[in-house]
């Protein structure tokens, strides 16, 4: 592995920082689709080669949480992988810094990236899987199989882990790690007219819901509560607005009064709401939930069944299974909010595709 880890399974110290890159792209390009996505791989046997885990961790997450419980999990982490693998640890600077880690990694034929942190430090670790429209290479030239992708949940929201029924358990995200079963997953891009692409693995939001999520990221030291505090304040001042949407590239509809525009690659977010509960990463589609005319009392009296997922048959909700949407403002303005796993992109128009089994998971 590179000298831009620290390398922490032999004793070996060695530090110095990812070089940094840009992050421009064109057009998505789907994997090959003829294999089976579930890849059954086991633990490496005694006589496989060691494996290269990095682990990406964003020691400021979480008022600093996620750091000191980092931590506290380098003994067991060492203990029950360091025999079988060394553990390349790296912690990210600030924003973007976990995309240029993640490429550096996968270029130097890394084993696996393992997210540790929240929704946001994974978020960043995906897009660091792609550069150029394109899945990033290896450089080596015979890999027994792509880099995956794992995730030790310490942040302050994990709500990719909660579709796949997994606990905010490190403990139990190493035993997933050391056990080294995979499956192929899809991955949502969001693009604009002359734009960078953007890709996501949770849920991507559009209208109230983003904007709450824009104000929820002020409030983090609260934890959860930041969502709640976050869609008080982007209340203020909301106004339902009028979306136009085309499906699959087929005839432009038009949505009147939308409150929020949900597309799913999972199921959950804003701290577990099971917004999109059709979606999953395996089925080559994205969930579209609508929302429209909700006025600021029908949360309240809703908000429970927006937390169980059993809100869409309410009144003005609505859901479809899409390959891709685009959504524009009907009006044209450019004050309607976007975000994707909770990192704002900015505002509409948009369009967002799916990319199916575009990465291997270690689950």
């Amino acid at each position: 592995m590179p000298s831009i880890y620290y390398q922490i399974a032999l004793g070996r110290v060695g530090v110095a920082m990812a070089k940094p890159s840009g992050f421009r792209a064109d057009q998505p390009l789907a994997p090959d689709l003829s294999a089976d996505r579930s890849i059954h791989r086991g633990g490496p046997s005694s006589t496989s080669p060691r494996r290269d885990i990095v682990f990406v961790v964003n020691p400021r997450g979480a008022n600093g949480r996620t750091g000191k419980e980092w931590k506290k999990l380098l003994p067991y982490l060492r203990s029950r992988l360091g025999r079988d693998c060394n553990i390349c640890e790296s912690l990210t600077s600030g924003p973007s810094h976990a995309i240029d880690i993640t490429r550096e990694a996968i270029r130097e034929g890394a084993d696996a990236v393992v997210a540790v942190g929240g929704d946001g430090t994974l978020h960043e670790v995906v897009n660091g899987f792609f550069w150029d429209g394109k899945p990033v290479a290896n450089n080596e030239r015979e890999v027994a199989h792509p880099t995956a992708l794992g995730l030790i949940p310490l942040g302050t929201g994990s709500d990719f882990a909660r579709t796949f029924g997994w606990k905010n358990d490190p403990h139990e995200a190493i035993e997933r790690i050391a056990k080294g079963l995979r499956s192929r997953i899809d991955v949502g891009v969001i693009s604009r007219e002359h734009g960078e692409l953007h890709y996501f693995i949770n849920v991507a939001d559009i209208h109230l819901s983003a904007k709450a999520g824009y104000y929820a990221s002020r409030y983090k030291r609260f934890g959860n509560l930041c969502y709640v505090l976050g869609a008080l304040q982007a209340f203020v001042g909301h106004r339902n607005e009028d979306l136009r949407i085309r499906v699959n590239g087929g005839e432009w509809e038009v949505y009147s009064q939308v409150t929020a525009l949900c597309i799913g690659n999972a199921k959950y977010f804003g701290g577990g709401m099971k917004i999109t509960p059709n979606a999953h990463p395996c089925n080559g589609n994205l969930e579209v939930v609508i929302l429209q005319d909700f006025k600021w009392y029908d949360f309240i009296l809703k908000l429970h069944k927006l937390y169980k997922g059993t809100h869409l048959s309410v009144k003005n909700v609505s859901s479809r299974s899409v390959q891709s949407i685009e959504v524009e403002h009907l009006s044209g303005g450019g004050s309607i909010y976007i975000q994707s796993d909770g990192e704002h992109l900015g505002f509409l128009p948009r369009k967002i595709c799916n990319i199916p089994a575009a990465i291997e998971l270690i689950c």
